[in-house]
This record gives C-alpha cells, structure tokens and sequence, in this order.
C-alpha cells in the first residue's frame, strides 16, 4: 500500500467476502476478494465454533494488513451481520442516516486485535415488514458520492438491481421506504425450474431485440394483467417458432424487468430522480427499461460500497477527517 490506511473495510455477504484498505476521504489503497461467504466457511482443525471460522477467513484474507496495522479501525456490511453470520446486528428502523447506522453498529470483540464493528440492515415496519441488509451501506456510498460532486438532490430513488430488487426512497439523506422486488431469484427459478426452461437455450449472447420485446410487452396493454399473465408466452412464442429458444432467456428477462418499472412508473414519473447503483450490465438493461417507459435515464453508480463503509465509519468516530 502506498500508505498506512484509516480503515479497513469489509462487505462480507453470502457468497462472498471483499476486503478494502481505505484511505483519507474512503479512497481505496486496496482490495482482495475471498469465495469464504457466510454461507461457505472453512472447516478443519482448530475452527470448532462459527467464531473460530470467520475469524481464520478474516486472518487467510486480511492477516498481514492486520498485523502490519494493528490498530487501524474495522468495520463490516452484509450477511455477516445475519443471523446466520458472526454476529447479528439488529435491524435499525426507518427513517435512517448513516448517522443512524453508525450509532447502531454492533462491535464484536477479537481477542489480540481490533474489534469488528458490523453495520446494521434496515427495517420497515408494517403490515407487510420489509428487510434490507448491505444495500444500506451502498446507499450511503451513492448519497456520499453525490455530495462529493455537490450533486445530492432533497429528494432521489436509489435502485439496486440484483437477485432482491431494491428500491429506496431518500429525502433528506434519509432512507424513508423501500421495496423489494424478487426479480432476479424469480428469473433463475423460472429459467431453471419450470416448463419455461426446457425450451430456452441459457448462456446465448445477449439479445437485445429480445428483450426489448420483453419490455415492450410488459408495459403495453399485453401486460395489463400482470406478469403471471405474460410469462406463459416465453413458451408459446416457442412452440409457434416466433422466438428462438437462444432469444428466451433475454425476452423473460424484458419480461420480468419490465412488470418491475411498469409498477414504478407512477412514483418516477413524478419528477423523482433516479440512481441505479449496482452490476454495469444489470443496471443498464433497468435503464433501458426505464427509457423505454419514457422517463428520464437515470444516473448509473458502480463500486460505490467502500465509500458507504467509510461514509458510516466516519459518523461513528472510527476515522477522523482532516
């Protein structure tokens, strides 16, 4: 490193653990990447609790930034926070700041070395209870990002596309609501477990004719009854040899994306502006889809954790600014 980092962060999720050493003002000064996701500790001699198990994947990924920086603040997002992780960290209840989440964080205190303070998810209560955990942290990096260009509008949608769809209304640098939509685990169980799968042809090159038919049939009156009605055509435009199968997935994929903003429509429509933030070519197809309703294209953020993890990290006194 090319020099001495004010804080050491992690987003440690399900599949995966990514490190960052972090500079002044959250500049990276590195990273490394571990498959050792909660739900894919090690096991073997000497890790005989679940404590044991994240603590020698931390050391295996982190070890030498650890001891050559022995009192270098840490902190932590994601799954590792789960009750399935090192240690749960309640959920904080909207409305949320990061200052909110930084007077939240649960510490878990390491024998010999610095103790991990974990970033609490987010908890809308209600009828029908959502949960957030990770996308609090991406959120605060989008937020941060914007000020950083003096750019930080009063009022913005942040979306997260990925496996659960995450919408967020901010007002004030405030979470206020949020949504889930579970649009990319019904693709998967839809592509690969039901009778839609036997005629699709996975892993084709893009087809962005494809998915543009998708899209325009989702937000047309076709759509009108909703996406149970829609998905059945991925097989009957099959069967009537008016889609090949190497076109399916990307035509479920306009499908499923387009029901999506079709339900968001109303509420972008009305002036809000929208930040996508998340995968490069998963952003870039709600984009499309989000101009092929004839809104405004949104602002796009990628990589924007880190900047979150220190945004948090700040608030809570782990680092000073200078």
């Amino acid at each position: 490193m090319r020099e001495d980092p004010a804080l050491l962060a992690l987003d440690w999720g399900t599949s995966s653990l990514r490190a960052y050493a972090l500079g002044e003002g959250g500049v990276v000064l590195d990273t490394r990447r571990s498959e050792h996701g909660v739900m894919n500790l090690p096991t073997g001699p000497g890790i005989d609790t679940p404590s044991a198990a994240f603590e020698a994947v931390l050391q295996g990924l982190c070890g030498d930034w650890l001891a050559a920086h022995p009192h270098t603040p840490m902190i932590a997002c994601g799954m590792v926070g789960s009750a399935q992780g090192w240690r749960e960290a309640r959920y904080q209840p909207l409305p949320a700041r990061a200052s909110e989440l930084a007077t939240a964080l649960t510490v878990i205190e390491r024998p010999g070395g610095q103790p991990l303070h974990v970033v609490p998810g987010l908890l809308q209560a209600g009828e029908l209870p959502n949960v957030m955990r990770g996308e609090e942290t991406q959120i605060a990096g989008v937020l941060q990002s914007l000020a950083d260009e003096g750019r930080l509008p009063e009022r913005l949608l942040v979306g997260l596309p990925g496996t659960h769809t995450k919408w967020a209304w901010v007002e004030d640098g405030a979470v206020v609501r949020f949504e889930t939509f579970m649009t990319g685990e019904v693709y998967a169980a839809l592509s690969q477990h039901t009778i839609l799968g036997r005629t699709m042809v996975l892993g084709s090159p893009h087809d962005e004719s494809a998915f543009g038919r998708g899209l325009r049939v989702a937000q047309s009156e076709l759509g009108a009854m909703g996406v149970l009605s829609t998905v059945f055509s991925v097989r009957t435009l099959g069967l009537t040899r008016q889609l090949a199968g190497e076109a399916q997935p990307d035509y479920l994929s306009g499908l499923l994306i387009g029901h999506e903003v079709a339900a968001l429509a109303p509420v972008v429509g009305a002036g809000l502006p929208v930040v996508l933030c998340g995968e490069a070519v998963l952003c870039l197809r709600y984009a499309t889809a989000l101009e092929a309703r004839g809104l405004p294209p949104p602002d796009i953020r990628a990589g924007v954790t880190p900047l979150g993890l220190w945004r948090i990290g700040q608030a809570a006194g782990l680092v000073r600014t200078h």
